[in-house]
């Protein structure tokens, strides 16, 4: 896998809106945040153009992707917000070598598409981690300081994550490269060519919001038909926040943990990335990570940046 950069005091940061946009007062409290954790924000005005689903038509978004990335003085990009749309940006990028100047992504969501692209098809390493809407624009309560900053400035190596709710459903230790994102967007990829396709012995983390417990199982079961699920050794779910039945007769956890019962390796539920409905916690996809049901724990084994 190949490494970006790690982000220096005074790093430029673009916000791009790949899938749907934000209000500029969203826009503003989450620029304030970044600053005020040291780096200088930039943006263009194209993230406010408005199109029936997302912040503009599809070539308007993938030309202010690439004019970010292609611009030797940022150092990282950041999505502005999740939504719809951001794998209508992946046609436009044919032919586009991302890997050869290689930049942190960062986002989640939607932006599901563009992780397991950069990752799986680039090569790339990418973070799984806070947004500037709802998350960065609430300051430091809108998501965890320690993951997001030392896995952008290349201290997470050996960094032990144990937040609190995370749980075994299974047991057991595993290891191996952490691929994944929200379960929806990793779906539906399949049968196309930016299929979601990580490695062997990989770690698979899948989070989702607001899909019931029968969802939860059909995308999981479209996974095991598409021979993803036989790749991993190890696998951690997200918070699932909303995805219980609104009765409570039949949770997410309920459903995940019958599905995965004859899964060989170990499953931990209710990792808080992504979805949460506390601080959302970064995580470094692209490298090795180590998880354990004893103490529940996801721990870093190597940084995502150089």
């Amino acid at each position: 896998m190949i490494k970006p950069r790690a982000l220096a005091a005074g790093a430029r940061i673009a916000i791009v809106s790949p899938a749907s946009g934000c209000p500029r007062g969203e826009l503003e409290s989450g620029l304030a945040e970044l600053r005020r954790l040291g780096f200088e924000p930039v943006y263009d005005e194209s993230i406010f153009e408005t199109a029936m689903f997302s912040a503009g038509s599809a070539e308007v978004r993938a030309a202010a992707f690439r004019r970010a990335w292609d611009d030797p003085t940022i150092a990282a990009l950041i999505a502005a917000r999740g939504g719809y749309g951001s794998v209508q940006l992946l046609p436009s990028f044919e032919g586009w070598r991302p890997q050869q100047t290689p930049k942190i992504f960062i986002g989640y969501s939607d932006n599901t598409s563009l992780l397991s692209w950069l990752t799986c098809q680039c090569g790339l390493t990418a973070i799984h981690g806070p947004m500037i809407d709802g998350r960065l624009a609430k300051g430091s309560a809108g998501y965890d300081a320690t993951s997001f900053l030392s896995l952008i400035q290349g201290l997470g190596a050996g960094l032990d994550l144990q937040p609190d709710g995370l749980s075994p459903l299974k047991p057991g230790e595993a290891d191996g490269l952490l691929f994944g994102g929200t379960l929806t967007q990793l779906t539906a990829s399949l049968a196309t060519p930016y299929a979601f396709d990580p490695p062997d012995g990989c770690i698979l983390f899948m989070e989702d919001v607001n899909e019931r417990p029968y969802r939860i199982d059909r995308m999981l079961t479209q996974l095991r038909l598409a021979g993803v699920l036989r790749k991993a050794s190890g696998l951690v779910f997200g918070e699932m926040r909303g995805c219980d039945e609104p009765n409570g007769a039949l949770t997410a956890r309920d459903a995940i943990r019958s599905f995965t019962a004859d899964f060989p390796g170990p499953v931990l539920f209710g990792f808080p990335s992504g979805h949460t409905s506390g601080p959302c916690w970064t995580l470094p996809l692209g490298v090795r990570v180590s998880m354990k049901t004893i103490g529940a724990a996801l721990r870093i084994e190597e940084s995502p940046v150089a």
